[in-house]
């Protein structure tokens, strides 16, 4: 039998190593951010529902299994289905035990006079945007950096409007897809300078992302034409802002517009973060230079496999990211499922703590 590897002794704390990738240096080890949010109540024996109604029971289930798991990376607010909510809809939050996060219970502009009619909503109202505030104000408390929803801009329109009535207005009526993607967009930069405005001067990285313009939902062309001039704008005003760092989650199928996603901006440096349709040799390749890597474990295979499966699945992604020019961190390729069991994400760490120092 191989000698097993010996886990080493840490010599950073979590701050201090999410520190030491934001300033282009090597931490101890490479940081391990699951990207869990539901989890975290079930885990702590909270209703699912409470990680995105109630921020006080969201921060601290969210802390108490980072300190449960030993993982890197602090508590945030999010979710994918923002903008319904937002914009005038309704959402459900998730009630049963394999629900993972609120959907779109009704869509706030299904037809183009409804989006035509559509106002830019005021941030503090929002939503759930009330919720995010208070959470963020707890991060504040305890001295931790704040991480801003910047809402985005495809995703987002694809929650207000349906994804397949949007793609349809893509083909037939561009100019309402246009609109609404502009509305999103003004109010994703309403969100930045609200933000800015009303925590100053406090550290804060934004967060950004893009589920809907997948390549099993949409084209390159068509990302290049509804998605690249959004998203920028977008980008740009968080950098002109003053924040400095970008996380942007390239959620699904995007080998095919990664070169658009190459000419956005993420900051100095951004981190950018995949799943598991992204080969992570790919995603250094476009991006490596410049920002630090995140992914891309799959979490199917955490919620279904065996730990073992888990296992190698982390090792083979640090072999092959531990090198990145600006840094690599292991993460799951999009939110862990809420019915994982937890000895898998033990075993997560477990492989970074074997596999992952740098010498």
């Amino acid at each position: 039998m191989a000698e097993q590897p010996q886990p080493r002794q840490e010599t950073m704390s979590p701050g201090e190593r999410m520190g030491a990738i934001l300033m282009r240096q090597r931490p101890d080890r490479v940081p391990f951010m699951p990207f869990i949010f539901g989890y975290c109540a079930r885990n702590v024996g909270y209703p699912i529902a409470r990680v995105y109604d109630d921020p006080e029971k969201s921060f601290w289930a969210q802390m108490w299994t980072a300190e449960m798991f030993g993982y890197d990376g602090g508590a945030m607010y999010a979710y994918a289905s923002m903008g319904g909510w937002e914009f005038g809809g309704e959402i459900k939050m998730p009630v049963s035990e394999w629900e993972q996060a609120p959907i779109v219970a009704k869509f706030p502009a299904e037809t183009p006079e409804a989006v035509d009619a559509l106002e830019i909503p005021d941030v503090e109202t929002a939503g759930c945007y009330p919720i995010a505030l208070e959470f963020n104000k707890i991060q504040q408390q305890f001295g931790m950096p704040i991480m801003v929803m910047a809402f985005g801009c495809f995703t987002p329109a694809g929650n207000i409007a349906e994804v397949d009535k949007l793609c349809r207005w893509m083909m037939k009526q561009p100019d309402v897809a246009h609109k609404l993607l502009r509305k999103c967009t003004d109010f994703s930069k309403k969100v930045v300078d609200y933000y800015v405005e009303h925590f100053p001067n406090y550290p804060m990285m934004a967060f950004t992302g893009e589920a809907s313009a997948a390549n099993q939902i949409i084209s390159p062309k068509q990302f290049e034409e509804f998605v690249l001039p959004y998203q920028k704008e977008i980008h740009d005003h968080i950098l002109a802002s003053g924040i400095r760092n970008i996380f942007c989650h390239i959620c699904g199928e995007q080998n095919l517009n990664l070169k658009y996603w190459a000419q956005m901006e993420y900051g100095d440096p951004g981190i950018l973060s995949f799943g598991h349709e992204v080969d992570l040799s790919t995603a250094i390749e476009y991006f490596g230079d410049k920002h630090a890597i995140a992914g891309n474990v799959e979490p199917q295979i955490i919620q279904n496999g065996t730990n073992q499966q888990v296992y190698e699945l982390c090792k083979a992604a640090i072999d092959k990211a531990k090198m990145a020019p600006s840094g690599y961190l292991l993460m799951a390729g999009c939110e862990v499922p809420v019915q994982a069991p937890p000895y898998n994400i033990y075993v997560m760490k477990k492989a970074v703590m074997e596999h992952g120092f740098y010498d």
